[in-house]
């Protein structure tokens, strides 16, 4: 008991209506059940796929160990934790990216795709960290760099060789490409616009001052755990169709 005790002493206090630190709770947990869910499931598919699922597993994995870090760093500082979301995302955006090209590997798709999106997600990172954390003067500059490469990935995977190898492959590739893309448009939105709450510029009038915390959590886990649902779906479909 004495044990327990001093473990549960651990764990950060929350005020009831904190609700920024109780969506990092939330989204810690989420992300650590989807990775069981995404690790137990590889074994139920075709080994072509096992990869797919794998790498879906470790976006959530990794998120979910950064959220644990995050949810602490809250409690205790009550301030965003720009340098642990930014760790997150180096690290699960080109995994993110990455799942583009496996996907397309049935119609063809190249290594380089696959590079080609994992270097524009870095230099998108990159930048956005060194306007948000490093030189906040620049913030609109560095901002203006990772939005072009931001914009670079869209236009690949919506009209670019992305987009013509999911044509060619067709079926159930097509369509899961199509909803990853839609994530990309839509769900990755929420990012530039924190980016322009959290930093100086001409957009201050429109977003300053704005706190960004709960939506960035709503959205990380609506994003990764819904990229690798896709994958997990797409999957079960090629596997139901291989047999």
């Amino acid at each position: 008991m004495e044990n327990f005790a001093n473990l549960i002493s651990l764990v950060p206090k929350l005020a009831p209506d904190d609700y920024v630190g109780f969506t990092f709770f939330v989204g810690c947990m989420a992300m650590m059940a989807a990775s069981a869910f995404f690790f137990l499931s590889m074994g139920s598919f075709d080994r072509k796929w096992r990869t797919s699922i794998l790498v879906s597993g470790l976006i959530t994995f990794i998120a979910a160990v950064h959220y644990w870090y995050m949810r602490d760093y809250w409690a205790t500082n009550m301030e965003s934790p720009t340098f642990f979301r930014y760790v997150d995302w180096i690290l699960t955006v080109p995994l993110m990216c990455v799942e583009f090209y496996l996907i397309l590997k049935v119609a063809g798709a190249k290594k380089s795709l696959m590079w080609k999106l994992i270097l524009l997600s870095v230099v998108m990172l990159v930048t956005g960290y060194w306007g948000e954390g490093v030189d906040r003067d620049n913030a609109w500059l560095w901002g203006l760099v990772s939005g072009i490469a931001y914009f670079v990935i869209v236009y690949e995977i919506w009209l670019g060789g992305a987009a013509k190898l999911a044509k060619a492959a067709g079926g159930s590739v097509a369509s899961s490409h199509k909803i990853l893309c839609w994530f990309v448009l839509v769900g990755w939105a929420i990012y530039p616009i924190g980016y322009m709450a959290g930093t100086p510029g001409w957009y201050e009038g429109i977003f300053g001052g704005l706190s960004m915390d709960v939506f960035y959590n709503i959205a990380d886990a609506i994003n990764k755990i819904g990229f690798g649902l896709v994958i997990y779906n797409l999957a079960v479909q090629q596997t139901s169709t291989a047999e």
